[in-house]
């Protein structure tokens, strides 16, 4: 594990060294233990860093060896997880996993800007090295069954979550994403553009126009009627509750199968779509609430990171 700032550390840790909840899951995690761990995720965000003294402590009571650097981790492992709360030090963490072509799960959010995201995702097919950020929200039982096809297409769906904002990112990167995740995992690819405003408490709200003019909105939860997390779809074939919170291991059963058979369950596509669509949302809010292409800001990332590429090495002193 890279990064012990954040709770599904821990918990990936417990479930992986101690055993699954429900014993028949077992065998979706043998053989699979945690081993090193690098405990240093954000440099400043203080939410993040607070944590990190006791999941290092709680981790390593679970037989985890703490070391002091990525290298020194990738070097003593065959995956990875990384976990670091802040998607801004996912890149420079990322560079000694792929340089080693670990399989590594990226915990949300990916990155800290949609530039990162791209280049990310590009990295690691380059590299050939098998690598998906998801939040648990996607591969939960309600959600996953609409996206198999158990109301047929899906016509509209409704979500929310909790989207508490943290400055350094986009605002729906920090929590937003899991709302956000679920939303577009089961209404499927082919956003085409969002249009940002408020609800009538004043919550965000956020609703996509897919290119066959079908509608999927985004809600922060607002601890009434939204409470916590969850939503609807409505399909050909009827309507079906999504995006409810059921913990970690389903998430965790395919991060597994993901470093065993190197088959990655969420493809580039569906990353960049999912964090185009929250990258739009924040340049729909700055335009006092316009509608917002998904492939304008896509082109916008993919141009900074070229433009990146191509710049001459910073001076040092």
């Amino acid at each position: 594990i890279i990064g012990l700032d954040t709770s599904h550390a821990l918990a990936f840790t417990r479930t992986l060294n101690e055993g699954p909840k429900n014993p028949e899951d077992a065998p979706k995690v043998a053989g699979v233990r945690v081993v090193a761990a690098y405990p240093r995720g954000s440099r400043d965000i203080e939410s993040s860093t607070k944590r990190v003294p006791e999941y290092t402590e709680k981790v390593a009571a679970l037989g985890v060896e703490i070391v002091d650097s990525v290298e020194a981790l990738v070097s003593r492992v065959d995956a990875v997880l990384l976990e670091s709360n802040d998607g801004r030090v996912h890149w420079e963490q990322l560079q000694p996993v792929l340089k080693a072509g670990k399989p590594v799960f990226v915990d949300k959010p990916i990155a800290g800007s949609l530039a990162d995201t791209v280049r990310i995702l590009e990295a690691a097919r380059l590299a050939k090295v098998p690598l998906f950020c998801s939040s648990s929200l996607r591969f939960t039982a309600g959600t996953q069954a609409v996206a198999r096809g158990s109301l047929g297409k899906v016509l509209r769906a409704e979500t929310h979550s909790p989207a508490t904002i943290e400055p350094s990112h986009p605002d729906l990167f920090w929590y937003g994403v899991h709302g956000c995740e679920s939303l577009l995992t089961v209404m499927g690819p082919g956003c085409r553009s969002v249009r940002r405003s408020t609800t009538s408490s004043g919550e965000i709200e956020v609703v996509g126009t897919w290119a066959d003019a079908r509608k999927g909105t985004f809600r922060q939860e607002n601890g009434k009627d939204r409470k916590g997390y969850g939503g609807f779809a409505v399909g050909e074939k009827g309507e079906a509750p999504v995006g409810a919170y059921e913990g970690y291991d389903a998430l965790l059963f395919a991060i597994v199968d993901m470093f065993r058979s190197g088959r990655v369950p969420v493809s580039e596509q569906e990353t960049l779509d999912l964090y185009a669509f929250m990258e739009a949302a924040d340049e729909s809010k700055r335009r006092g609430g316009t509608e917002v292409e998904l492939s304008e800001v896509l082109a916008k990332a993919r141009a900074e990171v070229a433009a990146a590429s191509k710049a001459p090495p910073a001076k040092t002193k």
